[in-house]
């Protein structure tokens, strides 16, 4: 009985030290999560909805199978803005409307971007605003007011994003300071473009501002420069063979809602659900990947109503079964829930309903399953 005893005894060690091993190997060869998160700025439910009747084919947004609800109230009103919105997002932490990247005391908070420079990723923004606009500045800045793009400009300096686009350059080189903030970014072996959208150098940053304030919306002919800039970046990013979070903002959902135009909306949600695609793509080819979908806000309380016209021979009016149009409530934002898809490795963790700031704990609980720990 004894010697049996030892023989179990034993097995039971070599198990033990079997299962150890196991796990250090797989948490050695485990690679570290890229993170797509994209923002529909003014992006509701309706918003979605208006590309599954207004497309030319089935919408990216249809393919996801995860789905959720975010509640975007900010601690100053329940009728949220883009800056306290995109700072729950960033931080995990709700705050005041007009805060950017600080909490409800206007005390400085890290940001998921920030937190993940320090674990070594390479990082990129991309929007069709100012770079310096309260969405994209919520990643890398800290200031008390949206409005100062001019100390938001000088944060971006400190910032070391691996791959910026967007609008805003005469937050950098028209200021009122005297400042060129270009001088310090090439300083920095950043690769500036202010004409086009060109290719990345390799072995620096590169920063494309195309335009003095907000790019050109999509009724005004901007073409394709989301989805082919958010290509560049993920060329650029999947070539140093080092994990990345790169945000993308579809800036214009929310500015269709403002001016209450139904066409630009719908343009800008078709532009967005396009550039999904582009991402979609990326996963298939790189599964370490999780795709994030959501909204700051629900912007003009749009609707997908019935097509109401007046026949032209009694004057009356009728429903044209074959068609819906857009309605507003008004043009400005609301406290509509706002959708979450997701789609790749840690997709489950978004399912549900939630409040805003929650999203980047979930974040940051897939980075921890695959071995990337923030706190």
């Amino acid at each position: 009985m004894k010697f049996i005893y030892t023989i179990t005894k034993s097995n039971k060690v070599i198990l033990l030290s079997l299962l150890l091993f196991t796990a250090l190997f797989k948490a050695q060869t485990q690679k570290p999560l890229n993170i797509i998160f994209m923002i529909g700025d003014g992006m509701g439910v309706s918003q979605v909805t208006s590309a599954f009747y207004f497309g030319n084919s089935e919408p990216n947004f249809q393919k996801f199978k995860i789905v959720g609800l975010s509640e975007t109230s900010s601690t100053s009103d329940w009728v949220t803005d883009s800056a306290a919105g995109a700072t729950a997002l960033s931080t995990g932490e709700k705050t005041y409307k007009r805060a950017i990247g600080v909490n409800k005391d206007s005390i400085a908070l890290p940001t998921i971007l920030e937190q993940l420079q320090k674990k070594n990723y390479q990082t990129g923004l991309i929007s069709l605003t100012s770079i310096t606009h309260a969405t994209p500045a919520s990643y890398y800045a800290h200031v008390k007011d949206r409005d100062l793009h001019e100390d938001i400009a000088l944060d971006l300096v400190k910032a070391n994003v691996n791959f910026l686009a967007g609008g805003g350059l005469k937050f950098f080189n028209k200021r009122k300071d005297g400042k060129n903030l270009l001088n310090d970014f090439a300083k920095l072996n950043y690769n500036i473009d202010t004409l086009k959208l060109s290719k990345p150098v390799n072995n620096k940053n590169n920063f494309y501002l195309l335009a003095q304030d907000e790019m050109p919306n999509k009724v005004q002919g901007r073409g394709d420069f989301l989805p082919e800039a958010t290509q560049t970046a993920l060329d650029y990013l999947s070539k140093n063979k080092k994990p990345f979070f790169l945000m993308v903002e579809g800036s214009f959902i929310d500015w269709g809602g403002h001016a209450k135009d139904g066409e630009m909306m719908v343009k800008e949600v078709l532009d967005f659900d396009k550039t999904i695609g582009v991402v979609m793509k990326f996963i298939k080819e790189n599964p370490n990947t999780l795709l994030v979908v959501t909204a700051d806000h629900e912007t003009g309380g749009a609707s997908i109503g019935k097509f109401i016209e007046k026949d032209p021979a009694t004057g009356k009016e009728k429903n044209t079964k074959d068609k819906v149009q857009i309605n507003f409530i008004d043009n400005q934002h609301t406290a509509a829930l706002v959708p979450v898809f997701a789609m790749g490795k840690g997709e489950e963790l978004f399912s549900g309903v939630y409040p805003n700031n929650t999203i980047y704990h979930k974040l940051i609980s897939a980075l921890k399953k695959s071995g990337v720990k923030i706190k």
